[in-house]
């Protein structure tokens, strides 16, 4: 692949953990520079704003000596690998530092996910004691070779992400290499984890187990879903089983029909990716939990708070503890930017008028989310309840149609005590189990009883 071929590849992916695009050079890139050392390496690429859309920036031998010496300024001085044109980009290419952490004049920074972030004191404290400690994800997986690489993954991938770019085996290490995923002729545990074939062979404790349970303890267990495949597969498939699991709603607005769940799905889903992307994965025998009782949702993961975030701060900065899995969801649009996750959930509770989730941390990390309790409890007498009511209101429309066959929506909705979106809701309902039809125009027409009635 060719050097304007890699770039062309990274613009269709757009910023990440590695990738950082500028409108023009400017000595505040020392940020970046400093952010890619602390981090996992990256590049640079000036002349392309913040929509992918090349700008044009020119490499002179000024801003070449002036980026050389932004960077030997650093504390420690960082390796610039190299500074190249390509075609109307500048290219500065700056690797992962080895005396982590680095700083620059205006600070400490860091990536996380597709933004520079200045760090924490706390933040640079805890950098420093894991200088020495590779990550899980970004250990080499033991036997894991391209071949083991599933090509239909990292196309789902590239879907998911709205990346627009056509891998095949040829070009398939490069692309890896762009996501930070291949180094050196091997994958690491990140890449089995997204793309490996057959996830299990490589990370046999990489699953997820979901279970739905009669009551609210975890005595009777009436589902149980076990998935040991790859992490975007982990992912849909626990939202799938909450939407099985939990009650939902239809409304009518205008012509269009919503399903509402009795918990936001959105704060169901930064759940899952949360538990994913911090879920530490060095300890063996264990799986992220997703338990469904008839109170409550319970979103669980091996691994408290990561090094260097308290109790204190919880909520308030974030620390990665898989970078490159969080970019990864990151450019897939599951993950929001700068860490914002938790609080959303709170919001989206908060919004719907429910409880507000309970966070707890200790070896593990689980949220819980209280059922709201006129939804959650599946019994037979909330069935029936239900039925009789529906009966009661389909009994209503029909005498108010056979008493004044030209009535009106908005007069049906008066005289039975509902909204419009409701008498809506099922005139529909009767029209399609053939009941009620509709004759002439919706102005001037009429309605008739069928099948007998």
């Amino acid at each position: 692949m060719t050097g304007a071929d890699k770039i062309n590849m990274l613009m269709k992916e757009g910023e990440g953990l590695t990738v950082e695009f500028k409108e023009r050079y400017t000595p505040k890139i020392d940020r970046d520079i400093v952010a890619f050392a602390n981090s996992k390496g990256g590049l640079l690429l000036l002349g392309v704003d913040d929509r992918g859309k090349i700008v044009g920036e020119n490499l002179t031998n000024k801003m070449k000596a002036e980026i050389h010496a932004i960077a030997r300024n650093c504390d420690p001085s960082i390796h610039i690998k190299k500074i190249h044109q390509e075609g109307n980009i500048v290219v500065v290419e700056v690797a992962e530092g080895d005396e982590k952490p680095y700083g620059s004049s205006s600070g400490y920074y860091r990536r996380l996910d597709a933004v520079t972030q200045k760090m924490t004191h706390r933040e640079v404290r805890s950098l420093f004691r894991e200088t020495d400690n590779i990550s899980f994800e970004d250990i080499p997986c033991r036997n894991l070779s391209l071949k083991d690489i599933s090509l239909m993954k990292v196309k789902s991938f590239l879907r998911e992400a709205n990346i627009s770019y056509k891998v095949s085996k040829a070009n398939l290490a490069s692309f890896l290499t762009s996501l930070s995923i291949y180094r050196n002729d091997k994958i690491n545990n990140a890449g089995a984890l997204m793309f490996a074939s057959k996830v299990e062979k490589f990370i046999p404790h990489a699953e997820s187990v979901f279970a739905a349970f009669k009551g609210t303890d975890k005595t009777n267990i009436y589902d149980r879903h076990d998935v040991k495949d790859d992490l975007l597969i982990q992912f849909n498939e626990a939202v799938a089983f909450l939407k099985k699991h939990l009650n939902v709603r239809s409304e009518i607005r205008g012509f269009d029909r919503f399903d509402i769940y009795e918990i936001p799905l959105d704060a169901l889903r930064e759940a899952v990716v949360n538990a994913i992307v911090h879920r530490n994965y060095t300890i063996n025998g264990t799986s992220i939990y997703v338990r469904i009782f008839d109170d409550r949702v319970e979103i669980e993961n091996p691994g408290g708070l990561p090094e260097g975030i308290t109790k204190r701060d919880f909520g308030k900065s974030s620390v990665r503890r898989n970078p490159i899995i969080a970019d990864l969801f990151h450019r897939m649009g599951k993950v929001e930017r700068m860490g914002s996750g938790i609080e959303r959930m709170r919001e989206l509770m908060r919004d719907t008028g429910l409880k507000k989730p309970v966070f707890e941390m200790d070896a593990f990390f689980r949220v819980t989310f209280y059922r709201d309790p006129r939804y959650s409890l599946k019994t037979e007498k909330l069935q029936k309840g239900i039925e009789k009511t529906t009966q009661k209101t389909t009994q209503k429309i029909i005498e108010a149609i056979t008493s004044k066959p030209d009535i009106t929506q908005k007069e049906l909705a008066a005289v039975i005590g509902i909204t419009e979106d409701g008498v809506k809701y099922h005139i529909t309902r009767l029209r399609k189990k053939g009941v009620i039809k509709r004759t002439g125009p919706d102005k001037g027409g009429h309605w008739e009883i069928v099948n007998g009635r």
